[in-house]
Protein backbone atom coordinates (compact mmCIF):
# COMPACT_ATOMS: atom_id res chain seq x y z
CA UNK A 1 0.00 0.00 0.00
CA UNK A 2 1.27 3.25 -0.82
CA UNK A 3 -0.23 6.74 0.41
CA UNK A 4 2.31 8.41 -2.03
CA UNK A 5 1.43 11.76 -2.94
CA UNK A 6 4.77 12.74 -4.86
CA UNK A 7 3.89 14.96 -7.17
CA UNK A 8 1.35 16.99 -4.47
CA UNK A 9 2.30 20.30 -3.50
CA UNK A 10 2.33 20.99 0.64
CA UNK A 11 -0.78 22.07 2.19
CA UNK A 12 -0.21 25.99 3.01
CA UNK A 13 -4.06 26.66 3.90
CA UNK A 14 -6.58 24.51 5.63
CA UNK A 15 -8.48 24.63 2.78
CA UNK A 16 -5.64 23.52 0.30
CA UNK A 17 -5.84 20.04 2.05
CA UNK A 18 -6.90 16.47 0.88
CA UNK A 19 -9.28 14.42 3.34
CA UNK A 20 -6.14 12.04 3.78
CA UNK A 21 -3.38 14.88 4.79
CA UNK A 22 -6.04 16.90 6.69
CA UNK A 23 -6.76 13.39 8.43
CA UNK A 24 -3.07 12.73 8.94
CA UNK A 25 -3.40 16.90 10.28
CA UNK A 26 -5.84 15.84 12.87
CA UNK A 27 -5.00 13.29 14.28
CA UNK A 28 -1.07 14.89 14.63
CA UNK A 29 -3.00 17.93 16.44
CA UNK A 30 -0.97 20.39 13.55
CA UNK A 31 -4.92 22.00 13.68
CA UNK A 32 -8.07 21.32 15.74
CA UNK A 33 -11.38 20.19 14.13
CA UNK A 34 -12.71 23.40 14.77
CA UNK A 35 -10.13 25.22 12.98
CA UNK A 36 -10.74 23.07 10.17
CA UNK A 37 -14.54 23.16 10.06
CA UNK A 38 -14.21 27.25 10.42
CA UNK A 39 -11.77 27.58 7.41
CA UNK A 40 -14.32 25.65 5.27
CA UNK A 41 -17.25 27.74 6.92
CA UNK A 42 -15.78 30.45 5.77
CA UNK A 43 -14.75 29.35 2.29
CA UNK A 44 -18.29 28.69 1.90
CA UNK A 45 -19.28 32.52 3.41
CA UNK A 46 -17.27 34.00 0.68
CA UNK A 47 -17.36 31.83 -2.26
CA UNK A 48 -20.58 30.51 -1.96
CA UNK A 49 -23.33 32.97 -2.83
CA UNK A 50 -21.22 32.87 -6.39
CA UNK A 51 -21.08 28.85 -6.94
CA UNK A 52 -24.42 28.37 -5.06
CA UNK A 53 -23.28 24.58 -4.44
CA UNK A 54 -25.14 24.64 -1.05
CA UNK A 55 -29.11 24.89 -0.37
CA UNK A 56 -29.16 24.63 3.19
CA UNK A 57 -25.94 25.28 5.05
CA UNK A 58 -25.78 24.02 8.68
CA UNK A 59 -22.61 25.99 10.51
CA UNK A 60 -23.34 25.18 14.10
CA UNK A 61 -24.29 22.10 13.69
CA UNK A 62 -20.66 21.64 11.96
CA UNK A 63 -18.93 23.16 15.07
CA UNK A 64 -20.55 21.69 17.08
CA UNK A 65 -19.83 18.20 15.26
CA UNK A 66 -15.99 19.70 15.14
CA UNK A 67 -15.87 20.70 18.84
CA UNK A 68 -17.01 16.93 19.82
CA UNK A 69 -14.41 15.29 17.19
CA UNK A 70 -11.68 17.17 19.11
CA UNK A 71 -12.72 15.83 22.35
CA UNK A 72 -12.88 12.43 20.73
CA UNK A 73 -9.16 12.81 19.29
CA UNK A 74 -7.78 14.08 22.09
CA UNK A 75 -9.19 11.23 23.99
CA UNK A 76 -7.33 9.19 21.44
CA UNK A 77 -10.98 8.03 20.26
CA UNK A 78 -10.63 9.07 16.98
CA UNK A 79 -12.65 6.98 14.17
CA UNK A 80 -12.02 6.86 9.92
CA UNK A 81 -13.32 10.13 9.14
CA UNK A 82 -13.14 12.11 12.84
CA UNK A 83 -13.10 15.85 12.22
CA UNK A 84 -13.67 15.80 8.36
CA UNK A 85 -15.88 18.62 6.88
CA UNK A 86 -18.39 16.89 4.35
CA UNK A 87 -20.72 18.15 1.85
CA UNK A 88 -24.00 15.73 1.34
CA UNK A 89 -25.80 16.02 -1.94
CA UNK A 90 -29.70 17.10 -0.90
CA UNK A 91 -30.96 13.80 -2.56
CA UNK A 92 -30.12 12.18 1.15
CA UNK A 93 -32.79 12.37 4.03
CA UNK A 94 -30.69 14.12 6.81
CA UNK A 95 -32.70 13.81 10.89
CA UNK A 96 -33.78 16.82 11.58
CA UNK A 97 -32.03 19.16 8.23
CA UNK A 98 -34.57 20.04 5.35
CA UNK A 99 -34.08 18.01 2.66
CA UNK A 100 -35.47 19.01 -0.38
CA UNK A 101 -34.12 17.22 -3.40
CA UNK A 102 -34.01 20.63 -5.06
CA UNK A 103 -37.71 20.72 -5.79
CA UNK A 104 -40.28 23.11 -4.51
CA UNK A 105 -42.57 19.96 -4.30
CA UNK A 106 -40.36 18.91 -1.09
CA UNK A 107 -40.70 22.52 -0.11
CA UNK A 108 -39.08 22.25 3.74
CA UNK A 109 -39.73 19.05 4.56
CA UNK A 110 -37.53 17.83 7.14
CA UNK A 111 -36.89 13.65 7.82
CA UNK A 112 -37.85 12.79 10.72
CA UNK A 113 -34.57 10.29 10.12
CA UNK A 114 -31.11 9.80 8.72
CA UNK A 115 -30.48 8.08 5.51
CA UNK A 116 -28.09 4.69 6.01
CA UNK A 117 -25.22 6.56 3.96
CA UNK A 118 -24.85 9.61 6.11
CA UNK A 119 -25.47 7.52 8.89
CA UNK A 120 -22.27 5.60 8.38
CA UNK A 121 -20.17 8.57 7.82
CA UNK A 122 -21.45 10.35 11.24
CA UNK A 123 -21.01 7.16 12.80
CA UNK A 124 -17.22 7.45 11.49
CA UNK A 125 -16.91 10.99 12.93
CA UNK A 126 -17.20 12.95 9.88
CA UNK A 127 -18.97 16.48 9.85
CA UNK A 128 -21.37 17.72 7.65
CA UNK A 129 -21.38 21.38 6.60
CA UNK A 130 -24.71 21.31 4.94
CA UNK A 131 -26.99 19.55 1.73
CA UNK A 132 -25.84 20.30 -1.43
CA UNK A 133 -27.54 21.69 -4.71
CA UNK A 134 -27.93 19.27 -7.77
CA UNK A 135 -30.69 18.52 -10.79
CA UNK A 136 -34.20 18.34 -9.46
CA UNK A 137 -34.74 14.84 -8.24
CA UNK A 138 -31.59 14.06 -9.91
CA UNK A 139 -32.88 14.15 -13.18
CA UNK A 140 -30.34 16.12 -15.72
CA UNK A 141 -26.80 16.70 -17.01
CA UNK A 142 -25.80 20.47 -16.64
CA UNK A 143 -27.55 21.57 -12.57
CA UNK A 144 -29.63 23.99 -13.66
CA UNK A 145 -32.69 22.69 -13.78
CA UNK A 146 -32.69 22.99 -9.62
CA UNK A 147 -35.63 25.02 -8.16
CA UNK A 148 -32.68 26.69 -6.04
CA UNK A 149 -31.20 27.84 -9.36
CA UNK A 150 -28.22 26.83 -11.15
CA UNK A 151 -24.35 25.43 -9.77
CA UNK A 152 -21.42 27.41 -11.43
CA UNK A 153 -18.83 25.44 -12.08
CA UNK A 154 -15.84 26.73 -9.95
CA UNK A 155 -13.66 26.57 -13.45
CA UNK A 156 -13.07 29.14 -16.36
CA UNK A 157 -11.93 28.86 -19.67
CA UNK A 158 -8.66 30.63 -20.96
CA UNK A 159 -9.53 34.44 -21.68
CA UNK A 160 -13.39 34.21 -20.38
CA UNK A 161 -15.44 34.77 -17.73
CA UNK A 162 -18.92 32.83 -19.45
CA UNK A 163 -20.27 30.79 -16.45
CA UNK A 164 -19.89 27.21 -17.38
CA UNK A 165 -21.93 24.19 -16.12
CA UNK A 166 -20.68 21.49 -13.27
CA UNK A 167 -22.02 18.31 -14.99
CA UNK A 168 -25.44 16.76 -13.29
CA UNK A 169 -26.74 15.98 -11.34
CA UNK A 170 -24.51 16.07 -8.75
CA UNK A 171 -22.97 19.30 -10.00
CA UNK A 172 -23.38 20.76 -6.31
CA UNK A 173 -20.82 18.29 -4.77
CA UNK A 174 -18.34 18.72 -7.86
CA UNK A 175 -18.40 22.36 -7.78
CA UNK A 176 -18.05 22.39 -4.02
CA UNK A 177 -15.49 19.60 -3.57
CA UNK A 178 -13.36 21.47 -6.70
CA UNK A 179 -13.74 25.05 -4.97
CA UNK A 180 -12.20 23.84 -2.02
CA UNK A 181 -15.69 24.29 0.11
CA UNK A 182 -15.74 20.94 1.25
CA UNK A 183 -13.20 18.08 1.71
CA UNK A 184 -15.81 15.45 -0.09
CA UNK A 185 -19.41 14.95 -0.64
CA UNK A 186 -21.86 12.55 -1.47
CA UNK A 187 -23.14 12.14 -4.80
CA UNK A 188 -25.33 9.61 -5.97
CA UNK A 189 -25.49 8.43 -9.99
CA UNK A 190 -28.01 6.80 -11.94
CA UNK A 191 -26.62 7.32 -15.28
CA UNK A 192 -23.53 9.06 -14.73
CA UNK A 193 -24.55 11.73 -12.17
CA UNK A 194 -21.10 10.76 -10.44
CA UNK A 195 -18.96 11.03 -13.12
CA UNK A 196 -19.63 13.35 -15.36
CA UNK A 197 -20.02 16.21 -12.88
CA UNK A 198 -16.73 14.71 -11.68
CA UNK A 199 -15.43 15.34 -14.95
CA UNK A 200 -16.46 18.55 -15.41
CA UNK A 201 -15.48 20.16 -12.02
CA UNK A 202 -12.03 18.06 -12.42
CA UNK A 203 -12.17 15.54 -9.11
CA UNK A 204 -12.67 12.02 -8.76
CA UNK A 205 -15.92 10.24 -8.68
CA UNK A 206 -16.61 6.48 -7.69
CA UNK A 207 -20.38 5.26 -9.00
CA UNK A 208 -19.48 1.02 -6.52
CA UNK A 209 -21.43 -1.89 -7.96
CA UNK A 210 -24.91 -1.58 -7.99
CA UNK A 211 -26.30 -3.12 -4.16
CA UNK A 212 -22.95 -1.70 -2.53
CA UNK A 213 -24.17 1.35 -0.79
CA UNK A 214 -27.69 1.30 0.51
CA UNK A 215 -30.34 3.31 -0.94
CA UNK A 216 -32.09 3.39 2.30
CA UNK A 217 -32.77 7.21 2.88
CA UNK A 218 -32.08 8.12 -0.82
CA UNK A 219 -34.55 9.94 -2.45
CA UNK A 220 -35.97 7.61 -5.35
CA UNK A 221 -35.22 8.45 -8.99
CA UNK A 222 -34.65 5.01 -11.05
CA UNK A 223 -34.84 2.34 -8.13
CA UNK A 224 -32.87 -0.25 -10.31
CA UNK A 225 -30.22 2.05 -11.12
CA UNK A 226 -29.85 4.81 -8.34
CA UNK A 227 -26.76 4.38 -5.85
CA UNK A 228 -24.67 5.95 -4.25
CA UNK A 229 -20.97 6.89 -3.97
CA UNK A 230 -18.25 9.56 -3.23
CA UNK A 231 -17.03 12.39 -4.92
CA UNK A 232 -13.37 14.25 -3.55
CA UNK A 233 -10.53 15.57 -4.90
CA UNK A 234 -8.56 12.43 -5.18
CA UNK A 235 -8.62 8.40 -5.58
CA UNK A 236 -7.67 7.82 -1.80
CA UNK A 237 -9.84 10.68 0.04
CA UNK A 238 -12.71 8.75 -2.65
CA UNK A 239 -11.25 5.29 -1.25
CA UNK A 240 -11.60 6.21 2.38
CA UNK A 241 -15.29 7.47 2.21
CA UNK A 242 -16.43 4.90 0.09
CA UNK A 243 -14.89 2.10 3.10
CA UNK A 244 -17.37 4.58 5.04
CA UNK A 245 -20.37 4.67 2.92
CA UNK A 246 -20.56 1.16 2.04
CA UNK A 247 -22.22 -2.09 3.94
CA UNK A 248 -25.13 -4.44 3.85
CA UNK A 249 -28.22 -2.83 5.59
CA UNK A 250 -30.95 -4.79 6.19
CA UNK A 251 -33.25 -1.69 5.52
CA UNK A 252 -33.00 -1.78 1.73
CA UNK A 253 -33.66 -4.95 -0.31
CA UNK A 254 -31.13 -4.39 -3.00
CA UNK A 255 -28.47 -4.01 -0.28
CA UNK A 256 -25.71 -6.72 -1.30
CA UNK A 257 -24.32 -8.49 2.23
CA UNK A 258 -20.62 -8.97 1.29
CA UNK A 259 -17.54 -7.91 3.75
CA UNK A 260 -16.21 -4.29 2.91
CA UNK A 261 -12.57 -3.75 1.88
CA UNK A 262 -10.19 -1.71 2.29
CA UNK A 263 -10.08 0.43 -0.59
CA UNK A 264 -7.32 2.09 0.75
CA UNK A 265 -4.95 -0.58 0.36
CA UNK A 266 -5.79 -1.03 -3.56
CA UNK A 267 -4.15 2.19 -4.41
CA UNK A 268 -0.42 0.97 -4.09
CA UNK A 269 -1.38 -2.39 -5.83
CA UNK A 270 0.75 -3.81 -8.90
CA UNK A 271 -1.27 -3.28 -12.06
CA UNK A 272 1.52 -5.54 -13.84
CA UNK A 273 0.03 -8.53 -16.01
CA UNK A 274 -3.67 -6.30 -15.61
CA UNK A 275 -5.64 -6.55 -18.88
CA UNK A 276 -7.25 -2.95 -20.06
CA UNK A 277 -10.06 -3.52 -22.15
CA UNK A 278 -10.20 -0.13 -24.66
CA UNK A 279 -14.22 -0.94 -26.41
CA UNK A 280 -14.29 0.24 -29.95
CA UNK A 281 -17.87 1.54 -30.02
CA UNK A 282 -16.78 4.28 -27.84
CA UNK A 283 -15.17 5.87 -30.55
CA UNK A 284 -17.99 7.68 -31.43
CA UNK A 285 -18.32 10.10 -34.31
CA UNK A 286 -16.75 14.02 -34.23
CA UNK A 287 -15.27 12.90 -30.63
CA UNK A 288 -12.98 15.89 -29.84
CA UNK A 289 -9.11 15.43 -30.38
CA UNK A 290 -8.37 16.70 -27.12
CA UNK A 291 -10.49 13.88 -25.88
CA UNK A 292 -8.59 10.80 -27.80
CA UNK A 293 -5.24 11.95 -27.35
CA UNK A 294 -5.74 11.94 -23.47
CA UNK A 295 -7.46 8.20 -23.68
CA UNK A 296 -4.35 7.19 -25.55
CA UNK A 297 -2.57 9.05 -23.05
CA UNK A 298 -4.09 6.84 -20.40
CA UNK A 299 -3.69 3.68 -21.96
CA UNK A 300 0.18 4.70 -22.79
CA UNK A 301 0.52 5.20 -18.43
CA UNK A 302 -1.66 2.10 -18.00
CA UNK A 303 0.73 -0.02 -20.48
CA UNK A 304 4.05 1.32 -19.44
CA UNK A 305 2.75 0.25 -15.51
CA UNK A 306 2.61 -3.51 -17.00
CA UNK A 307 -0.56 -3.85 -18.07
CA UNK A 308 -1.61 -4.84 -21.28
CA UNK A 309 -3.81 -2.72 -23.38
CA UNK A 310 -6.02 -4.82 -25.98
CA UNK A 311 -9.10 -3.83 -28.14
CA UNK A 312 -12.63 -5.41 -26.56
CA UNK A 313 -16.24 -5.08 -28.09
CA UNK A 314 -19.84 -3.92 -26.19
CA UNK A 315 -21.53 -4.74 -29.73
CA UNK A 316 -24.86 -3.13 -27.75
CA UNK A 317 -23.66 0.00 -27.08
CA UNK A 318 -25.18 2.04 -29.37
CA UNK A 319 -28.55 0.84 -27.62
CA UNK A 320 -28.13 1.69 -24.21
CA UNK A 321 -29.29 5.56 -24.32
CA UNK A 322 -32.49 5.07 -25.49
CA UNK A 323 -32.50 1.81 -23.32
CA UNK A 324 -32.05 4.10 -20.36
CA UNK A 325 -34.15 6.90 -21.06
CA UNK A 326 -37.17 4.27 -21.45
CA UNK A 327 -36.13 2.13 -17.84
CA UNK A 328 -34.98 5.22 -15.81
CA UNK A 329 -38.44 7.05 -16.91
CA UNK A 330 -40.68 4.65 -16.26
CA UNK A 331 -39.13 3.81 -12.89
CA UNK A 332 -39.19 7.34 -12.31
CA UNK A 333 -42.68 8.27 -13.04
CA UNK A 334 -43.78 4.96 -10.46
CA UNK A 335 -41.40 6.80 -7.90
CA UNK A 336 -42.54 10.14 -8.42
CA UNK A 337 -46.43 9.57 -7.99
CA UNK A 338 -46.14 9.57 -4.09
CA UNK A 339 -45.32 13.35 -4.90
CA UNK A 340 -48.91 14.72 -4.72
CA UNK A 341 -49.78 17.20 -1.18
CA UNK A 342 -50.98 14.85 0.88
CA UNK A 343 -47.94 13.10 2.46
CA UNK A 344 -45.15 15.30 1.63
CA UNK A 345 -43.97 18.93 0.83
CA UNK A 346 -46.09 21.09 -0.41
CA UNK A 347 -49.54 21.53 -1.25
CA UNK A 348 -51.94 23.78 -3.42
CA UNK A 349 -55.08 24.22 -1.58
CA UNK A 350 -58.08 23.59 -3.94
CA UNK A 351 -61.84 22.82 -3.73
CA UNK A 352 -61.30 19.37 -4.72
CA UNK A 353 -59.29 16.25 -4.47
CA UNK A 354 -58.97 15.96 -7.97
CA UNK A 355 -58.10 19.77 -8.41
CA UNK A 356 -55.11 19.63 -5.33
CA UNK A 357 -53.10 16.68 -7.04
CA UNK A 358 -52.95 18.21 -10.31
CA UNK A 359 -52.32 21.66 -9.17
CA UNK A 360 -49.52 20.83 -6.45
CA UNK A 361 -48.03 18.36 -9.30
CA UNK A 362 -48.27 21.28 -11.39
CA UNK A 363 -46.68 24.08 -9.28
CA UNK A 364 -44.20 21.80 -7.43
CA UNK A 365 -42.81 19.82 -10.37
CA UNK A 366 -40.19 21.81 -12.66
CA UNK A 367 -40.10 21.90 -16.54
CA UNK A 368 -37.83 18.55 -16.42
CA UNK A 369 -39.30 16.66 -13.78
CA UNK A 370 -42.99 16.80 -15.85
CA UNK A 371 -41.11 15.81 -18.70
CA UNK A 372 -39.73 13.01 -17.31
CA UNK A 373 -42.52 11.58 -16.10
CA UNK A 374 -44.77 12.16 -18.74
CA UNK A 375 -42.38 10.37 -20.68
CA UNK A 376 -42.45 7.50 -18.30
CA UNK A 377 -45.64 7.30 -17.96
CA UNK A 378 -46.45 6.81 -21.64
CA UNK A 379 -43.92 4.03 -22.06
CA UNK A 380 -46.05 2.06 -19.00
CA UNK A 381 -48.97 3.25 -20.64
CA UNK A 382 -51.17 0.00 -21.82
CA UNK A 383 -50.50 -0.75 -25.23
CA UNK A 384 -46.94 0.23 -25.09
CA UNK A 385 -45.50 -1.52 -22.24
CA UNK A 386 -44.35 -4.44 -23.99
CA UNK A 387 -43.17 -2.04 -27.51
CA UNK A 388 -41.15 0.17 -25.28
CA UNK A 389 -40.13 -1.17 -21.38
CA UNK A 390 -40.41 -4.82 -22.15
CA UNK A 391 -38.12 -4.69 -24.63
CA UNK A 392 -35.97 -1.90 -22.64
CA UNK A 393 -35.27 -4.48 -20.37
CA UNK A 394 -34.33 -7.45 -22.62
CA UNK A 395 -31.95 -4.90 -24.30
CA UNK A 396 -30.11 -3.71 -20.62
CA UNK A 397 -29.88 -7.92 -20.22
CA UNK A 398 -28.01 -8.00 -23.46
CA UNK A 399 -25.92 -4.89 -22.53
CA UNK A 400 -24.99 -6.16 -19.51
CA UNK A 401 -24.01 -9.81 -21.23
CA UNK A 402 -21.80 -7.31 -22.96
CA UNK A 403 -19.42 -6.50 -19.93
CA UNK A 404 -20.10 -10.03 -18.71
CA UNK A 405 -18.13 -11.16 -22.11
CA UNK A 406 -15.76 -8.16 -21.65
CA UNK A 407 -15.29 -9.31 -17.99
CA UNK A 408 -14.08 -12.86 -19.24
CA UNK A 409 -10.92 -11.45 -21.26
CA UNK A 410 -9.90 -8.06 -19.32
CA UNK A 411 -10.14 -6.85 -15.81
CA UNK A 412 -10.78 -3.34 -16.35
CA UNK A 413 -12.05 -1.17 -19.36
CA UNK A 414 -11.04 2.65 -19.88
CA UNK A 415 -12.96 5.36 -21.69
CA UNK A 416 -13.59 8.74 -21.67
CA UNK A 417 -15.92 9.90 -18.89
CA UNK A 418 -18.16 12.32 -21.11
CA UNK A 419 -17.79 13.24 -25.26
CA UNK A 420 -16.64 17.09 -24.03
CA UNK A 421 -15.66 19.34 -21.45
CA UNK A 422 -17.46 21.76 -19.32
CA UNK A 423 -19.75 23.86 -22.08
CA UNK A 424 -21.55 27.44 -21.05
CA UNK A 425 -24.72 28.20 -19.63
CA UNK A 426 -25.99 29.51 -22.21
CA UNK A 427 -24.55 27.18 -24.69
CA UNK A 428 -26.99 24.57 -23.14
CA UNK A 429 -28.41 23.02 -25.99
CA UNK A 430 -32.43 23.53 -26.46
CA UNK A 431 -33.12 19.96 -27.87
CA UNK A 432 -33.43 17.96 -24.53
CA UNK A 433 -31.54 14.61 -26.53
CA UNK A 434 -28.72 16.66 -27.15
CA UNK A 435 -28.40 17.09 -23.54
CA UNK A 436 -29.01 13.42 -22.70
CA UNK A 437 -25.68 12.11 -25.08
CA UNK A 438 -23.87 14.10 -22.19
CA UNK A 439 -24.29 10.46 -20.62
CA UNK A 440 -23.31 8.54 -23.77
CA UNK A 441 -20.16 7.25 -22.33
CA UNK A 442 -21.51 6.46 -18.41
CA UNK A 443 -24.95 5.37 -19.19
CA UNK A 444 -23.75 1.70 -20.34
CA UNK A 445 -22.05 0.90 -16.93
CA UNK A 446 -25.19 2.24 -14.68
CA UNK A 447 -27.55 -0.24 -16.92
CA UNK A 448 -25.24 -3.04 -15.86
CA UNK A 449 -24.68 -2.46 -12.84
CA UNK A 450 -20.78 -2.69 -12.82
CA UNK A 451 -18.66 -0.52 -10.60
CA UNK A 452 -17.01 2.80 -12.56
CA UNK A 453 -14.84 5.54 -11.12
CA UNK A 454 -13.81 9.06 -13.11
CA UNK A 455 -10.88 10.96 -12.26
CA UNK A 456 -9.18 13.89 -13.90
CA UNK A 457 -6.82 13.26 -17.01
CA UNK A 458 -5.99 16.92 -17.99
CA UNK A 459 -7.32 20.41 -19.29
CA UNK A 460 -8.50 20.68 -23.09
CA UNK A 461 -7.48 23.44 -24.93
CA UNK A 462 -9.56 26.30 -23.63
CA UNK A 463 -8.54 25.19 -20.17
CA UNK A 464 -11.41 22.95 -18.38
CA UNK A 465 -10.85 19.53 -17.03
CA UNK A 466 -11.57 16.72 -19.42
CA UNK A 467 -12.39 12.81 -17.36
CA UNK A 468 -11.38 9.24 -17.73
CA UNK A 469 -13.42 6.39 -16.71
CA UNK A 470 -12.42 3.27 -15.46
CA UNK A 471 -15.08 0.51 -15.51
CA UNK A 472 -14.71 -3.04 -13.51
CA UNK A 473 -16.57 -6.26 -12.99
CA UNK A 474 -19.34 -7.00 -10.19
CA UNK A 475 -17.41 -6.05 -6.53
CA UNK A 476 -14.11 -4.83 -8.54
CA UNK A 477 -13.71 -1.82 -6.85
CA UNK A 478 -10.25 -2.52 -6.04
CA UNK A 479 -9.47 -3.41 -9.27
CA UNK A 480 -10.31 0.54 -11.06
CA UNK A 481 -9.12 1.52 -7.67
CA UNK A 482 -5.18 0.08 -8.24
CA UNK A 483 -5.90 1.12 -11.93
CA UNK A 484 -7.07 4.55 -11.53
CA UNK A 485 -4.02 4.92 -8.99
CA UNK A 486 -1.61 4.65 -11.85
CA UNK A 487 -3.29 7.02 -14.12
CA UNK A 488 -3.92 9.43 -11.43
CA UNK A 489 -0.13 9.58 -10.90
CA UNK A 490 0.23 10.20 -14.66
CA UNK A 491 -1.87 12.74 -14.98
CA UNK A 492 -0.22 14.59 -11.68
CA UNK A 493 -3.49 16.64 -11.98
CA UNK A 494 -5.58 16.47 -8.58
CA UNK A 495 -3.13 17.43 -6.33
CA UNK A 496 -1.18 20.36 -8.38
CA UNK A 497 -1.62 23.87 -8.92
CA UNK A 498 -3.14 22.87 -12.30
CA UNK A 499 -5.58 21.20 -10.63
CA UNK A 500 -7.05 24.32 -8.85
CA UNK A 501 -10.13 26.38 -10.60
CA UNK A 502 -10.03 29.74 -10.65
CA UNK A 503 -13.05 30.00 -8.28
CA UNK A 504 -10.76 28.38 -5.01
CA UNK A 505 -10.85 28.67 -1.62
CA UNK A 506 -7.09 29.29 -1.26
CA UNK A 507 -6.94 32.39 -3.74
Amino acid sequence: MTNSTATSTKPTKLTDHTLASARDGLRNKDFTALELTNAFLDAIERLDGQINSFITRTPEQARQAARQADEAIAKGQAKALTGIPLGIKDLFATKGVRTTAASRILGDFTPPYESTVTQNLLDDGAVFLGKLNLDEFAMGSTNLTSAFGGVENPWKRHGSDAKLVPGGSSGGSAAAVAAGLCLGATGTDTGGSIRQPAAYCGITGIKPTYGRCSRFGQIAFASSLDQAGPMARTLQDCAILLESMAGFDPKDATSVNQPVPRYEAALGRSIKGMKIGIPREYRVPGMPADIDKLWQEAASWLKAAGAEVVDISLPHTKHALPTYYIAALAEASSNLARYDGVRYGMRAERPSLDEMYEATRAEGFGEEVKRRILLGTHVLSSGYYDAYYLRAQKVRTLIQRDFLRAFEEVDVILTPTAPSGAFAWDEKPTDPVQMYLNDVFTVPASLAGVPALSLPGGLDSQGVPLGLQLIGRFFGEEDIIAAGHVVEQAAAFATTPKGRPALHASH
